[in-house]
């Protein structure tokens, strides 16, 4: 089987890894894919991952038996529908679905359709009608972009004019959604699909904020960790019973079933769990920390959710546990200087620690620079979390160039009680 990754980001490193390991294999394709996952497969990186001729293009040039969509952008433009009218297989939802996470608008009239508990919202089209609301509330609230914003469209303030100054410059080309400021603790779920039955993976958690104890500005992640200790049993089933089995049954009655991953970016407060938010694809960094824990074959599982047979599917799931630290460039997540070289990243053992690379590219003497804001992700194995987080901490101090750094309390908090 020949497969490819549409990405270049440290999910679809760690994505390609899980395909490398697969003995169904036979040819191993990147679009455009970074320095990591270089190392697994054949980058192409001349595929625009957007563009549908550009992959379809690929497809027929490279034999694709298979594709697997690693990011939103392509998702929100229908890169799927395009791929099935040509007959390919193809892991991701179809364009129709997608909506669920690039209109954050249509997400929330689902959840407010099939009763889900989300946060209250109010949307606005007009910058005079926002302003005015926001100088007449009394309590704190979320700004969300409506389409997407690769991470960087949702804002938590209690100033009102930094408020008004992200809603007016959004309000410029977009719509958006107020939404009241919701407390307690977050909690990412993925749902495996095939568009009839689906499994629920571990749970994960990431810390978004660039500074330690979750402070400073949000970023696209910088760390996760898999399984979250504090999830119990109890709390499982009622995140079910309110909020996963009605948004199936939504999705079956609006035809918006797919093969791909439904996350599902959870709230849990005093009154029980609220939905965030929908994405339909693996997140980043959860994915690092959570596909080192499948234990099944990988290319047997997307084989058998586009064959629609995930039902009858003997899904393995490791007892370990796994936390992931992003080593980001100085600056981050403001400005931040491209193309530093890395220090040689020492030769791991893949049952304690994986390094995936993020934003990566190589010169003409194969040196490795950076590219991008978040470079790597450095995760940890181990027997529990406590175990997993040493491992990673351990490692990812060997991971480095000029300004690196990471947050060094990834997953403390669960240890504080």
């Amino acid at each position: 089987m020949k497969v490819l990754v549409l990405g270049s980001g440290a999910r679809e490193h760690s994505v390609t890894w899980k395909y490398a390991n697969s003995k169904r294999i036979s040819g191993l394709y990147i679009a455009p894919g970074n320095c990591g996952t270089g190392e697994l497969g054949t980058n192409l990186p001349d595929v625009n991952p957007e563009n549908i001729d550009s992959v379809l293009a690929a497809c027929e040039e490279y034999g694709i038996n298979q594709v697997f969509v690693g990011s939103e952008a392509p998702l929100a433009l229908g890169i799927v529908d395009g791929l099935k009218e040509k007959g390919i297989p193809v892991f991701g939802p179809h364009k129709a679905a997608a909506r669920l996470e690039s209109s954050k608008t249509f997400s929330k009239n689902f959840m407010e359709k099939y009763s889900i508990p989300t946060a209250r919202a109010k949307e606005f089209s007009d910058k005079d009608a926002f302003c005015k609301y926001i100088d007449e509330i009394d309590f704190r609230v979320v700004i969300k972009k409506n389409g997407l914003a690769a991470g960087k469209g949702v804002l938590e303030s209690e100033d009102k004019e930094e408020i008004k100054a992200f809603g007016t410059k959004v309000l410029e080309d977009d719509t958006l959604l107020v939404e009241e400021f919701l407390t307690g603790f977050e909690v990412s779920i993925f749902a495996l699909t095939d568009g009839l039955d689906y499994v629920l993976l571990p749970t994960c958690a990431d810390f978004k904020k660039a500074g330690e104890n979750d402070k400073g500005l949000n970023t696209g992640g910088m760390g996760a960790i898999c399984p979250v200790p504090i999830i119990g049993s109890a709390l499982m089933e009622e995140i079910k019973k309110t909020i996963v089995v009605p948004t199936f049954d939504g999705m079956t009655a609006e035809n918006l079933g797919y093969q791909g991953i439904l996350y599902f970016g959870l709230m849990i407060t005093e009154k029980g769990p609220y939905l965030l938010e929908y994405n339909t694809r693996f997140g980043d960094p959860e994915t690092q920390v959570l596909l080192p824990l499948i234990e099944s074959d990988f290319g047997n599982l997307i084989e058998a959710i586009l064959n629609q047979k995930l039902g009858a599917f003997p899904l393995r799931i490791s007892h370990k546990s796994a936390l992931g630290v992003v080593v980001a460039a100085e600056g981050y997540p403001g400005d931040y200087e491209k193309g530093l070289k890395v220090k040689p990243i020492p030769v791991f053992p893949e049952d304690s620690n994986l390094v995936f690379h993020a934003s990566t590219v190589t010169n003409e003497n194969r040196d490795v620079l950076t590219s991008g804001g978040r470079c790597f992700t450095v995760v940890g194995l181990g027997q529990n979390i406590l175990n997993a987080r040493t491992r990673a901490y351990e490692a990812v101090a060997r991971v480095n160039f000029s300004g690196s750094w990471f947050r060094s309390d990834i997953g403390k908090k669960y240890f504080n009680d």
